[in-house]
């Protein structure tokens, strides 16, 4: 299996640039069709576990737009063969003094485009300032 194919990886990481995109402007229609609309599809937020396309759909719906914006930092993405992806994060937001927040997608490759299949995000207290952790 081919790691980090260029043209394979820029396609993931233009995805992944629309995500952020989507995120931070509150543009859930962007962001419902970035994930994979099946049951299999898993989202664990910051204060929820969400199982399945609907419950992910109707959690952006109702989540308010204030406050999204964030700085990403130490992103990494790498694809595994053509269709396969994982994009890993981390990103703070100034309402969060002293906090960092960690965001890992799983991608697939559909014949609609890229799509999430598998989400994490959580915040901690942030290690490189004194809040904790290490």
């Amino acid at each position: 299996m081919e790691i980090d194919i260029p043209e394979v990886k820029a396609e993931l990481e233009a995805a992944f640039a629309a995500y952020e995109t989507a995120l931070t402007t509150n543009d859930v229609d962007v962001l419902d069709a970035l994930f994979l609309d099946a049951p299999t599809t898993i989202r664990y937020g910051g204060g929820e576990n969400l199982y399945g396309y609907q419950e992910i759909a109707a959690f952006r719906a109702g989540r308010s737009p204030a406050g999204l914006m964030r700085a990403l930092e130490r992103t990494v993405i790498t694809t595994y063969g053509r269709d396969f992806g994982v994009a890993s994060t981390l990103f703070r937001r100034d309402s969060a003094a002293g906090k960092i927040g960690r965001q890992m997608q799983t991608w697939l490759r559909t014949d609609a485009g890229w799509r999430v299949v598998a989400a994490h995000v959580s915040i901690i207290a942030d290690p490189d300032s004194g809040g904790g952790g290490r």
